[in-house]
């Protein structure tokens, strides 16, 4: 038996509980990870609440870990057992020791270890998909990231200056402020004291950016949408102030014929061939050092209720990794 976090009904952090679980053997196409970290990420609180709804009760939060592999199923060719290892699916992930299928799974390289790994699949993946794919950013990008402070932010700001881009970010506090400046962003942006929207157009000399990266959410829109340059795209794929009202896509055109996208991770790395391209494009600024993993909090799993708490107040910076405990 081992220790994992179950969800039995919706709710504020009160209902994680941490409880003994029977693992089992791997199945055919499967692995066996004994986890050395675990990531914590804001999709873990949609799961929690239900914002995202699950198919079914109880179920054990968690979307990226790294680990060791300890056991095979039969079929499985990606790792082998001792393997250092990596991923991020879509739960599960709360566990001292867990399943998940072999072809999920990343080879850790040994530049790379566990608790930088478990902090960086989901956020670093995410975003690589978004500074390179979602809209591909070069060295005439102009671009705002909101909440750059946090852990997908921290990475792709980083990422994003490494090519070339001018990075406008926005924050929450002074301390975060001086985080965003020292990650490499040309200007930073104190949402709570200061109009975003109207500062982006000061620093734009009224032209707006080419793409907005919005994980905010209800706080942020319509403003992102003003700080757009005509045929601007704003990129929303997050909520961590609340759900989107439904807009009338009529306001793209009234506010420059605009581009939106709602994009998910799995969605950019769905087969094997992209889950690798990846991983090994986000290991190599890693390992360049144009990107620093700052993992600024760690909780023992006993205690992930309170790394809920401090998440949804916006205490954390960076990654935070949950440790067996």
């Amino acid at each position: 038996m081992v220790r994992v976090v179950k969800v039995h009904a919706y709710g504020g952090p009160d209902v994680l509980r941490v409880e003994d679980y029977d693992v089992g053997d791997p199945g055919p196409g499967q692995a066996r990870i004994r986890q050395t970290a675990m990531g914590l990420n804001y999709i873990d609180t949609y799961h929690r609440t239900g914002l995202y709804p699950q198919p079914s009760f109880p179920f054990i939060p968690g979307s990226e870990g790294a680990g060791v592999v300890t056991a095979i199923g039969p079929d499985v060719t990606e790792v082998q057992v001792g393997d250092r290892v990596g991923y991020t699916v879509s739960l599960g992930g709360y566990a001292e020791e867990r399943l998940v299928v072999a072809n999920q799974l990343v080879q850790l390289p040994s530049g790379i270890d566990d608790r930088t790994a478990a902090a960086i699949m989901l956020k670093g993946m995410t975003a690589e998909y978004l500074v390179r794919r979602t809209y591909p950013v070069t060295k005439d990008t102009v671009l705002l990231w909101h909440a750059a402070a946090g852990g997908v932010g921290q990475i792709a700001t980083q990422w994003a200056k490494h090519l070339g881009a001018t990075v406008i970010a926005t924050v929450g506090s002074p301390e975060k402020a001086e985080l965003a400046k020292s990650n490499g962003c040309t200007h930073v942006i104190n949402y709570r004291t200061e109009n975003f929207t109207q500062r982006v157009k000061e620093l734009t000399d009224g032209k707006g950016v080419d793409v907005v990266y919005d994980s905010v959410g209800r706080d942020t829109f319509p403003g992102s949408l003003d700080c757009l340059k005509p045929r601007g795209l704003w990129v929303s794929f997050g909520q961590s102030s609340g759900a989107l009202e439904p807009m009338m896509l009529a306001v793209l055109a009234q506010k420059g014929s605009l581009f939106a996208t709602r994009p998910t991770l799995f969605h950019y790395i769905a087969s094997r061939a992209d889950l690798l391209t990846s991983a090994n494009a986000l290991f190599d600024v890693i390992g360049k050092s144009a990107v620093k993993i700052a993992i600024d909090q760690t909780y023992p799993l006993s205690r992930v209720a309170d790394a809920h708490r401090d998440l949804e107040g916006r205490k954390t910076t960076g990654s935070t990794v949950l440790l067996p405990g």
